[in-house]
């Protein structure tokens, strides 16, 4: 499932040069923002899901909130102690519900939209990006502990599904990817795995499953179906 955050404004965003503060353009919003840089249809990016959740072998609901930075800011202050947006965290679902609901994603499309740039892709890319490494969390991989398991899985998959570098080998080879011919903006850990609250489950409590994130339960920001 593919939820749009109603706070998330893409048409200022990405009309908004990197470090300005964004302006609600006059007119068509549509009609001023490049194809490039379009936020792709929920049905477009659900299809995706569907074929990166098989390619992953992970059975189950899976819910992706596309938001702002903000939003990615206070979730990841307030589990990961870090203050400062990041582009993706994962949320597995609780072992009591895992049946049937195996996670959520939040996906910063603003910080999505810069790394796109910095990538020379476009955002809908950007996002399939973000998506298979999230789902790869959901699946239990987990960069940052295990030796090379999840960067090899990530690479093979994103082959497999038609994508470029995933986020672990821009992080581990920077010099295979376009942004190394320029100066990168963003020199932030990419993804993250996290423990809470499912979107769809506030009643029930989930499992930490990262040693960097030992966290009371939440309530992800409010988004609407689009």
């Amino acid at each position: 499932m593919i939820l749009i955050d109603p706070e998330l404004d893409l048409s200022a965003t990405a009309t908004t040069p990197p470090g300005q503060a964004a302006k609600r353009p006059a007119g068509s919003a549509s009609a001023r923002i490049p194809q490039a840089l379009r936020l792709p249809s929920t049905r477009t990016l659900a299809r995706f899901l569907a074929d990166a959740q098989q390619a992953v072998r992970l059975r189950g609901k899976v819910t992706v909130l596309l938001t702002t930075d903000a939003a990615l800011r206070d979730l990841n202050r307030r589990f990961r102690k870090k203050n400062q947006p990041t582009d993706v965290l994962s949320f597995p679902a609780a072992a009591l519900v895992e049946m049937d609901e195996k996670g959520d994603l939040a996906i910063s499309v603003e910080t999505a939209l810069r790394q796109s740039a910095e990538q020379g892709h476009s955002l809908a890319v950007e996002i399939k990006v973000l998506i298979l490494h999230g789902l790869l969390h959901l699946a239990g991989y987990d960069h940052e502990t295990d030796s090379g398991q999840m960067r090899r899985r990530e690479q093979s998959l994103r082959k497999k599904l038609g994508l470029p570098l995933g986020l672990i080998e821009r992080a581990l080879a920077p010099a295979l990817a376009p942004s190394a011919r320029k100066p990168a903006a963003d020199k932030r850990k990419a993804g993250a795995i996290l423990s809470a609250r499912s979107l769809r489950v506030p009643a029930r409590k989930n499992k930490a499953e990262n040693a960097h994130t030992q966290s009371k339960n939440h309530a992800l920001p409010r988004s609407r179906r689009p």
